[in-house]
This record gives C-alpha cells, sequence and structure tokens, in this order.
C-alpha cells in the first residue's frame, strides 16, 4: 500500500466538501499506532472549528469513503480542528500566519542548522520569511520538512 497515494485519494474527495462546507483542509495523517490504523484530518475554517463542525465532516467524509473504498485496510476515522500549534503545509500558510511564531525543520541544513523558530514574516516567491535571532532568513518552501505555529500563551 502506498500511503502517499492514499493519502492524496483521500484529500482528493475531502477538500470539495469542506470547500462547500466554508473549510478547509489542514492537514491529513494516515498511520498505525497502538489501536491500528488512524486516518486523522486536521480542519479549519477563519472562525475555527467547534465539535459539530468534526462531527459533521465525519460523518459526511465517513460515507464518502465507504462508498469510494479506496483504503486496503480497516482504519479509524479522526476529524479536528488543528489546535494551537497548527500545521504550515501550504505556502499561503506562511502568508496567512504573519506575524506569529513558528517553528520549521528543514530537510537540510541552511547555515549549518535545520530548525528554525521565530515570527513569520510571509512568503516571497517560493521562500518563507522568518525572523530568526534579530536575523531575516528566506528558507527555500521545497526543503522545508515541518512546520507549525507555536502556541501564544
Amino acid at each position: 500500500m502506498d500511503i502517499k497515494l492514499v493519502i492524496q485519494d483521500i484529500k482528493d474527495l475531502a477538500e470539495p466538501l469542506l470547500e462547500a462546507n466554508g473549510m478547509e483542509l489542514v492537514d491529513i495523517e494516515f498511520r498505525t499506532e497502538a489501536s491500528g490504523w488512524i486516518l486523522r484530518l486536521f480542519i479549519d475554517k477563519p472562525e475555527g472549528i467547534n465539535i459539530d463542525d468534526c462531527v459533521f465532516i465525519s460523518r459526511q467524509l465517513g460515507d464518502i469513503l465507504d462508498v469510494e473504498d479506496n483504503i486496503p485496510v480497516s482504519y479509524s476515522l479522526e476529524v479536528s480542528s488543528p489546535g494551537l500549534n497548527r500545521p504550515l503545509v501550504k505556502l499561503a500558510d506562511f502568508e496567512r500566519f504573519k506575524g506569529r511564531t513558528g517553528k520549521i525543520r528543514m530537510s537540510s541544513d541552511i547555515d549549518g542548522r535545520k530548525n528554525f523558530k521565530g515570527i513569520l514574516h510571509g512568503i516571497n516567491g517560493e521562500k518563507v520569511i522568518i525572523k530568526v535571532d534579530n536575523e531575516i532568513m528566506e528558507l527555500p518552501f521545497s526543503h522545508i520538512e515541518k512546520a507549525r505555529l507555536v502556541a501564544e500563551v
């Protein structure tokens, strides 16, 4: 089973449903845990996600996935908000959350390091602009391994 293909299939089914309901797909996880395979979708909307949104999307998407039957293993479906440490997955996320603190892990070294934490300053083409230790840095989006917001308390 190619997990990347399964995730792409799920994304292709979930995005139209979410967009029709004023929501966006933030991220998808499909992995094994102690209880078995978990399909976890993180969804959001401008005013935030509540439990009713998660239940609604879970039921609707669950029905769609049952009909499509394109996941070759038994799994549990979970739908939730991205939380305070929201993943930054799309280039546009870095623009949208300008001014917030973010943590970015790169797939290769930049100036001798892979991890960056600082204030997001948006994007410049295909690069993410972040202020780290009073220095403005441009990180290639294509080399970002993982990125998320840092909860502001």
